[in-house]
Protein backbone atom coordinates (compact mmCIF):
# COMPACT_ATOMS: atom_id res chain seq x y z
CA UNK A 1 0.00 0.00 0.00
CA UNK A 2 1.31 3.43 -0.96
CA UNK A 3 1.96 5.96 1.76
CA UNK A 4 -0.53 8.85 1.79
CA UNK A 5 0.74 12.39 1.74
CA UNK A 6 -1.17 15.42 2.90
CA UNK A 7 -2.41 17.64 0.08
CA UNK A 8 -3.19 20.55 2.34
CA UNK A 9 -3.20 21.50 5.98
CA UNK A 10 -6.29 23.10 7.44
CA UNK A 11 -6.38 25.03 10.66
CA UNK A 12 -9.27 24.97 13.09
CA UNK A 13 -10.04 27.74 15.53
CA UNK A 14 -8.58 31.20 15.80
CA UNK A 15 -4.89 31.95 15.39
CA UNK A 16 -2.86 33.79 17.99
CA UNK A 17 -1.54 37.30 17.49
CA UNK A 18 2.01 35.94 17.23
CA UNK A 19 0.94 33.47 14.53
CA UNK A 20 -0.90 36.23 12.61
CA UNK A 21 2.26 38.37 12.73
CA UNK A 22 4.39 35.44 11.50
CA UNK A 23 2.01 34.79 8.59
CA UNK A 24 1.95 38.50 7.72
CA UNK A 25 5.75 38.53 7.47
CA UNK A 26 5.69 35.45 5.24
CA UNK A 27 3.13 37.11 2.94
CA UNK A 28 5.10 40.35 2.66
CA UNK A 29 8.34 38.46 1.85
CA UNK A 30 6.51 36.38 -0.77
CA UNK A 31 5.02 39.50 -2.37
CA UNK A 32 8.51 40.96 -2.81
CA UNK A 33 9.47 37.93 -4.91
CA UNK A 34 6.13 37.53 -6.69
CA UNK A 35 4.22 40.82 -6.53
CA UNK A 36 0.47 40.80 -7.18
CA UNK A 37 -0.61 41.52 -10.75
CA UNK A 38 -1.44 45.26 -10.92
CA UNK A 39 -3.96 44.55 -13.70
CA UNK A 40 -6.02 42.01 -11.73
CA UNK A 41 -9.71 42.81 -11.37
CA UNK A 42 -10.66 44.96 -8.39
CA UNK A 43 -13.99 45.39 -6.59
CA UNK A 44 -16.16 48.28 -7.76
CA UNK A 45 -15.52 51.55 -5.92
CA UNK A 46 -18.94 53.06 -6.62
CA UNK A 47 -22.38 51.97 -7.66
CA UNK A 48 -24.44 48.94 -6.71
CA UNK A 49 -21.49 46.56 -6.36
CA UNK A 50 -19.71 48.86 -3.91
CA UNK A 51 -22.88 49.32 -1.84
CA UNK A 52 -23.47 45.57 -1.65
CA UNK A 53 -19.85 44.96 -0.65
CA UNK A 54 -20.01 47.62 2.08
CA UNK A 55 -23.25 46.16 3.47
CA UNK A 56 -21.83 42.62 3.38
CA UNK A 57 -18.68 43.69 5.21
CA UNK A 58 -20.70 45.65 7.82
CA UNK A 59 -22.61 42.45 8.58
CA UNK A 60 -19.36 40.45 8.71
CA UNK A 61 -20.43 38.07 5.94
CA UNK A 62 -18.24 36.30 3.41
CA UNK A 63 -19.23 35.86 -0.24
CA UNK A 64 -20.13 32.28 0.58
CA UNK A 65 -22.27 33.14 3.61
CA UNK A 66 -24.14 35.83 1.68
CA UNK A 67 -24.75 33.53 -1.29
CA UNK A 68 -26.15 30.87 1.05
CA UNK A 69 -28.36 33.40 2.87
CA UNK A 70 -29.67 34.63 -0.49
CA UNK A 71 -30.27 31.09 -1.77
CA UNK A 72 -27.77 31.48 -4.62
CA UNK A 73 -25.91 28.24 -5.38
CA UNK A 74 -22.84 29.91 -6.90
CA UNK A 75 -20.85 32.11 -4.51
CA UNK A 76 -19.03 33.64 -7.48
CA UNK A 77 -22.27 35.50 -8.25
CA UNK A 78 -21.75 37.69 -5.17
CA UNK A 79 -18.15 38.38 -6.19
CA UNK A 80 -19.19 39.19 -9.76
CA UNK A 81 -21.75 41.73 -8.57
CA UNK A 82 -19.21 43.35 -6.24
CA UNK A 83 -16.73 43.56 -9.12
CA UNK A 84 -19.31 45.30 -11.32
CA UNK A 85 -19.90 42.41 -13.70
CA UNK A 86 -23.27 41.57 -15.23
CA UNK A 87 -25.66 39.52 -13.10
CA UNK A 88 -29.27 38.43 -13.16
CA UNK A 89 -31.70 40.87 -11.58
CA UNK A 90 -33.17 38.00 -9.56
CA UNK A 91 -29.73 37.32 -8.02
CA UNK A 92 -29.26 40.97 -7.16
CA UNK A 93 -32.71 41.12 -5.59
CA UNK A 94 -32.01 37.99 -3.50
CA UNK A 95 -28.69 39.40 -2.26
CA UNK A 96 -30.19 42.79 -1.43
CA UNK A 97 -33.03 41.10 0.49
CA UNK A 98 -30.57 38.87 2.39
CA UNK A 99 -28.67 42.01 3.43
CA UNK A 100 -31.87 43.66 4.67
CA UNK A 101 -31.71 46.35 2.00
CA UNK A 102 -34.17 47.61 -0.56
CA UNK A 103 -33.63 47.83 -4.31
CA UNK A 104 -35.30 50.90 -5.79
CA UNK A 105 -35.41 52.54 -9.21
CA UNK A 106 -34.81 56.27 -9.34
CA UNK A 107 -34.89 58.86 -12.11
CA UNK A 108 -31.57 59.34 -13.87
CA UNK A 109 -30.00 62.76 -13.62
CA UNK A 110 -29.77 64.40 -17.03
Amino acid sequence: MAKKTAKRVTRTGRITAAEAERLSKIRSRAQKHVPPDPNRPRPATRGLGAKIRAARERKGLTWYALARAAGIPNLATVRDIEYGRDAKLSSIEAIVTALGMKLDLVEAET
